[in-house]
């Protein structure tokens, strides 16, 4: 008797949905991130950086390579 009801609770559930994204809202309970900055990288360029640490790594050996780098407080050494 168990079997026939576990059928008919799976019944009910689809192995796919379809969402419509254009009724989506943005979370009112979110706290908004003022620490992120995105930036859209040419095809060419992702392809040989892949995430943001390997951006984050070359921006900061290009700041560390010039004279008189700007904002120098707010450079962290890649570790």
């Amino acid at each position: 008797m168990k079997n026939t009801e576990d059928a008919e609770l799976n019944d009910d559930i689809l192995t796919e949905y379809s969402f419509d994204y254009s009724k989506a809202k943005p979370n009112r309970f979110a706290k908004p991130s003022s620490n992120v900055t995105t930036v859209i990288l040419d095809p060419d360029v992702a392809r040989v950086f892949t995430n943001s640490e390997a951006v984050n790594k070359a921006l900061r050996a290009i700041l560390a390579a010039l004279p008189n780098p700007q904002r120098t407080d707010t450079i962290k050494p890649y570790l």
